[in-house]
């Protein structure tokens, strides 16, 4: 009974930023940006099965990027039977990055543009009109208290974006849900988890506004909904369609 409720919350707020962000649309070819993480399976086996509904009627295929001179690694034989479940096809890509070109960035900032840059140029060349994301909503409220202290900018991850340089939209369907949702449903799923993990990713800002973002939530378990309806009020992307 509680896997059923818990099903139903998430597919329920998956529908619902699909509905009010206005992220699906007949005809779409959608690439799944999937990085073998829990939020990623999860969003390609939610729009694997809403591929199957008749209305919209969508594409749904998935990319993989393998950047090769990072020690990073999934399970690559995982991701195609996972994929090959759910009626996916799996694309591998590879890249890499030459750090000396830009000290002043960090590897890990260097690691995640050439990854996107990537994703975005395969799935304009390949005829893909979005590009889905597994940003949850913890991902985007987060990335609001990351710009707010070091930027001053009241600004975050929309929940849909049509890129000036790509004919592509990056969409985020999981924008609703909560990440202790995904991650207790993947625990019931039993999806598998990585096999290395980035070896940059606990000393980036994230994690410590993670940290902060949490502490928040303690002071006020309703801070999350505050946050949103900020954004809802004062950020166009956020407003319905």
């Amino acid at each position: 009974m509680e896997l059923r409720r818990l099903e139903s919350r998430v597919v329920k707020r998956f529908h619902r930023a699909c509905a009010d962000y206005a992220l699906l649309q007949d005809g779409d070819r959608v690439l799944v940006a999937l990085s073998g993480g829990k939020d990623s399976l999860l969003l390609l086996r939610l729009l694997a099965r809403r591929a199957k509904l008749h209305r919209p009627k969508i594409h749904v295929e998935a990319a993989h990027v393998v950047m090769d001179n990072i020690p990073y690694e999934t399970d690559r034989s995982y991701l195609r039977q996972f994929c090959e479940a759910e009626g996916v096809h799996l694309h591998l890509l590879h890249t890499a990055f030459d750090e000396s070109t830009d000290r002043r960035k960090t590897r890990c900032f260097l690691c995640a543009w050439y990854r996107r840059k990537c994703l975005f140029s395969f799935a304009q060349e390949k005829g893909f009109n979005k590009l889905a994301l597994g940003h949850h909503q913890d991902d985007i409220l987060t990335t609001l208290l990351m710009n707010l202290t070091y930027e001053g900018a009241f600004d975050t991850m929309p929940p849909r974006l049509e890129m000036e340089h790509y004919a592509l939209t990056l969409i985020r369907p999981l924008c609703l849900v909560q990440e202790t949702d995904i991650a207790a449903l993947t625990r019931a799923y039993d999806f598998a988890g990585q096999k290395v993990a980035c070896p940059y990713e606990d000393i980036t800002r994230r994690s410590d506004m993670n940290a902060v973002f949490h502490t928040l939530e303690s002071l006020n378990p309703e801070a999350r909904y505050s946050l949103w309806r900020a954004l809802t009020k004062q950020h166009a992307a956020f407003g319905k369609r």
